[in-house]
């Protein structure tokens, strides 16, 4: 798929040993669905005013779309809401308002781009390269000065899935499927705001069914999780 690689200047917070292209604002913002909201469910929460991560908020904003964007804040958004349901801590909350906000960082790059920041690891990557975007996005976090073994795991595994037992990982793979921009799943959000385990472990069986009904594969990291949801007792 041939993309738009022109180049916008560059933000100084953005910039990194690893310089990827910049989107221009406004470059695909047109291109929303009709029904999708164009702003953050609940405006009175912005993660990015947050001093701890307004850094991060500048530097993911200058690598996606302005609709990714979007997307990106109402995830944070949604991921608030849930810890604040499920009653995390503190530290907690914010990881998880934190994660949300880089977890999509990768999301618009080429797939030369993301296969020069994490090589493929199977065949299954290397044919489809927009699939290794959370662990891209890890690695810029990680670049980013980003050190919170909560954070790097839920940005990468917003894609694959995270074990059971970690909170954070969770809300935000929740957040990222049900968020209200998707139109979808608004049942496992509304779930997810009181018992998140719950929540999680039905978005995991419905991707992983959703894939199989189509024949399409399952990445070996959700399968495993898959088979973890399957042990646990209900």
């Amino acid at each position: 798929m041939t993309r738009d690689r022109t180049r916008a200047p560059r933000n100084h917070q953005a910039r990194d040993t690893f310089k990827p292209e910049r989107r221009r604002a406004g470059s695909r913002a047109a291109s929303s669905q009709p029904g999708t909201p164009s702003v953050p469910e609940n405006p009175t929460l912005n993660p990015c005013d947050d001093p701890r991560i307004a850094p991060h908020c500048e530097r993911v904003r200058a690598l996606v779309t302005p609709k990714r964007w979007a997307h990106i804040l109402r995830v944070a958004q949604t991921a608030d809401a849930i810890a604040e349901g499920n009653a995390f801590a503190d530290d907690a909350r914010h990881a998880a308002r934190l994660a949300a906000i880089l977890h999509d960082a990768a999301r618009d790059m080429s797939d030369a781009e993301l296969l020069r920041l994490t090589p493929a690891r199977s065949d299954a990557e290397a044919h489809h390269p927009l699939s290794i975007h959370g662990r891209a996005a890890r690695i810029l976090a990680e670049r980013w000065g980003v050190t919170d073994a909560r954070v790097l795991r839920a940005i990468e595994g917003h894609t694959y899935g995270v074990p059971l037992g970690e909170p954070v990982g969770m809300a935000v793979y929740v957040a990222d499927v049900s968020e209200p921009g998707r139109g979808v799943n608004d049942d496992i959000r509304e779930l997810a705001k009181h018992d998140l385990q719950a929540a999680y472990k039905r978005a995991v069986e419905s991707k992983v069914n959703y894939l199989r009904a189509r024949g399409k594969h399952v990445h070996p990291t959700t399968l495993e999780v898959h088979h973890q949801i399957a042990a646990e007792p209900s």
